[in-house]
Parts: structure tokens; sequence; C-alpha cells
């Protein structure tokens, strides 16, 4: 490809949009997938998103705007996992189990019993470039800002409670104040990467350049640099697949990181 026809690809408006929202929601997802694989809670992002596609059907179904309903729907379930694993001693991994198959449960039920939408709930499922307007790239813009910023402003305690909670009570952080912005944190993320990457899909991209970045980096500011390096690089390459052979973004993102992990795994770990 020319360089003439490469820029013409890159300022269509269509790949511009989706270029702007991927890179956004790639430095979101590897800060909060840092945070999520060091405290042993990555399937959140698996269960928010089964929850994001309930939701989305949900507002098909009622003809009401998806990330509408998305936005508020998913905040609320991660809040919830988040209290039933501090307050109902399910344990982390029960908790999103209970509230992502139920929610699995809801969101095939009404996709069976309404038609006319299966694709764009389809696409909701597995990501597309389709369909990404102005207005998401300002929403994903003011959300993707809303995470940078808390995450940063809120960093040293975040990183405490995130390698350390009893260490961290006892210096007197309010752990469980904490554990509930980084899921507030992670479902704003989640419902962010849904339109382009996919609700099913985008757990992946949220663990794979985390971990990714845990087998090649010595501290914590490291992996969280080395995973948004990882995860803007799988995000440009997954953006070429999907553009050249026609093939699902969010699928052709995750491939990307996963080849970014496996080929860290035969590496020597540094971290």
């Amino acid at each position: 490809m020319q360089m003439s026809e490469f820029f013409s690809v890159i300022t269509n408006p269509l790949i511009s949009r989706a270029l702007i929202v991927g890179a956004l929601v790639s430095l979101c997802a590897a800060m909060l997938g840092v945070v999520l694989v060091l405290k042993r809670f990555s399937l959140i992002g698996h269960g928010l998103g089964e929850v994001g596609f309930a939701a989305v059907a949900i507002a098909m179904a009622l003809n009401i705007t998806p990330m509408a309903v998305a936005i508020p729907v998913v905040v609320v379930a991660g809040i919830f996992i988040m209290w039933l694993n501090e307050h109902a001693h399910t344990g982390g991994d029960a908790a999103i189990g209970m509230v992502s198959t139920a929610a699995l449960a809801i969101g095939v039920m009404v996709s069976a019993l309404s038609t006319g939408f299966k694709n764009d709930v389809y696409n909701y499922m597995f990501g597309s470039l389709y369909g990404i307007t102005a207005a998401d790239v300002w929403l994903s813009a003011g959300l993707s800002a809303i995470v940078i910023i808390l995450f940063l402003v809120f960093y040293h305690r975040i990183f405490a409670v995130t390698y350390d909670e009893i260490n961290a009570r006892a210096t007197g952080i309010n752990v469980k104040f904490y554990n509930f912005m980084i899921s507030f944190l992670t479902s704003v993320t989640v419902v962010l990467g849904m339109r382009m990457m996919g609700s099913m899909l985008i757990s992946s991209f949220i663990i794979f350049p985390a971990m990714t970045a845990r087998r090649i980096s010595r501290s914590f500011k490291g992996m969280i640099i080395v995973a948004a390096i990882v995860s803007l690089l799988s995000f440009a390459a997954g953006m070429a697949l999907s553009y050249l052979f026609d093939l699902p973004t969010g699928a052709s993102v995750v491939g990307a990181s996963l080849v970014f992990l496996l080929a860290s795994l035969l590496t020597p770990k540094k971290g």
C-alpha cells in the first residue's frame, strides 16, 4: 500500500472514528487489566461483558439507544458483583458467575423473542467497525477521560490496594471504597469497548496485554506502560487485519494481543 493510499484510508471518517475510540479503549483496558490480573479478579470483565449483551438486547427490543441502557446497567452490575464479594461471602468467581450467567440467559431470551435486530446484537457481541458515529467518539472520549483521570489521581492508593489489601487497610486506606472504584472503572471500560471489540471479547482484550506485561515487566508502573504499548499495537494490528480481510474487529484485535502473549511465554519471566 502506497503512502497516499494509507492516508486516504486513515482519514476516512469511519476509520478515523474507529482509531480514536480504539486507542482510548486500549489505554483504559491496559490500566484496569493490570489491576484486575494482579488482584486475581480478571474474570469480572467477562461477566460484565455478558451483562452488557443483555442490556443491549433489552434496549434494542424497547427501541432505546443501547448505550443509554448499557452504561448504567453495567456499572450497577459491576458494583453489585463487588458488593456480593464483600458482603455475601460468595467469593469473586461465584459472584461473577451468578451475575453473568443470569444476564446471558436474559439476553438470549430477549433476542429470541424479538425480531429485526439480530445483526445489530451480533455486532455488539463480537465488535464491528461500522456504526461508530461522531456522538460515539465524544461519549468514548468523555468516559475515557473519567477513567484515566481517576486512575491517575488515585494511582498510589490503587497500587496499595492491588498489592496488599491487609497492609493498605492497616495504613488507613478505605480498601472497600477503592475496590468499588476499580469495579466502576472496569464497568465503564467494558461499555466503551463493546461497540468495537464486542461484549464477548472485551474481557480478553483487558486480560491478554496485562498478562503479557506481567511476564516481561518488573514493576507496577512498568506493567501499566508495557500493557498500554501492547494494547495499542494489538489494536493497530487487529484494525489492519479487520480492514484488509473483512474480519470481525474484536476477534482480530484479540487475536493480535494473543500473539503478543504467546510470544511473552517463550521469554524468561522478568516480574
